[in-house]
């Protein structure tokens, strides 16, 4: 029997148990989490068999991290403190040089996968867990060569039977691109949902018009802030060098409204059309 560990029992955690419990029957899956209602509500779902604590990972074959970046760089040390020498341990976070920095002096870094799953949604909890959720998606592994190999095997072995697309990335350019398909987007989101609370006092007003484009554009925004806040300052850099470039388009796009210059608005968006030739048969990033 395999003896799994999720750390963190919302969606990214809990849908890892779901799809684990598809492929690995013998697995056993022990949840733990600091809130004990999420730890009740996964055990009433199913996704996990067991409730348990940190003192309990040394029964650990597969340790699962799906906790905020924040609390994972100190967490992180510890969870390898604990488990034993044939155990793996991998975390899921949206960004990953900090996490990388955190154990690379471990005794036990050999232990580590560092991993961010493209996938999720924007809901949160243990009920926003979804089975099959990373099939197809890419799965991005940073400094796969700092990981002992047969645990590399062990672990990626697990991520192809779920369905998962793998990319090898340095932990820089994987924050540095992220920043770009992935927290813009949600910085997006959000502050274009600020936008419209702020001028339109009657609620009821945005519903009424509120179509699908509106809809789909503001998705990101019902994110969780405990989320996405750390996130953003993990890699602050990097999502002020994306706000720039973007605040600039805008303040370009705005000039050219002042000047009436609509043709060459027409001219930018026909340029932006071919997104859809890049984007064709891709997944797009949605952690």
């Amino acid at each position: 029997m395999t003896n799994v560990f999720v750390i963190g029992l919302g969606l990214i955690g809990g849908s890892f148990a779901l799809d684990i419990k598809s492929v690995r029957g013998h697995a056993e899956i022990h949840g733990i989490d600091t809130n004990e209602d999420h730890l009740n509500e996964a055990l009433d779902l199913g996704l996990i068999d067991k409730k348990a604590g940190m003192e309990d990972l040394e029964k650990a074959d597969i340790v699962i991290v799906a906790i905020p970046v924040s609390t994972s760089l100190g967490l992180l040390p510890e969870i390898l403190d604990l488990v034993r020498d044939d155990a793996v341990v991998f975390d899921v976070g949206s960004t990953k040089s900090l996490i990388c920095e955190a154990v690379a002096d471990h005794p036990k870094r050999r232990n580590f996968l560092a991993a961010h799953p493209i996938a999720g949604t924007e809901f949160s909890g243990p009920s926003a867990a979804l089975k099959g959720l990373y099939k197809h998606k890419v799965n991005i592994i940073c400094e796969v060569e700092k990981t002992a190999f047969k645990l590399q095997e062990k672990v990626l072995k697990l991520f192809a039977d779920i369905g998962m697309r793998i990319r090898y990335m340095d932990p820089a350019s994987h924050d540095r691109h992220i920043a770009y398909v992935s927290h813009l987007s949600h910085i997006s989101s959000f502050m274009l949902g600020k936008t419209v609370i702020e001028k339109e006092k009657n609620e009821r007003d945005i519903f009424d018009m509120a179509g699908s484009g509106f809809e789909s554009t503001v998705r990101l925004a019902k994110s969780s802030p405990a989320m996405w806040a750390p996130i953003f300052e993990q890699n602050k850099a990097n999502v002020i060098e994306t706000l720039d470039e973007y605040i600039g388009n805008l303040q370009q796009f705005r000039e050219l409204m002042e000047k009436g210059d609509f043709e060459a608005i027409y001219n930018e968006m026909e340029n932006t059309n071919r997104i859809k030739e890049i984007l064709k048969g891709i997944n797009v990033p949605t952690p």
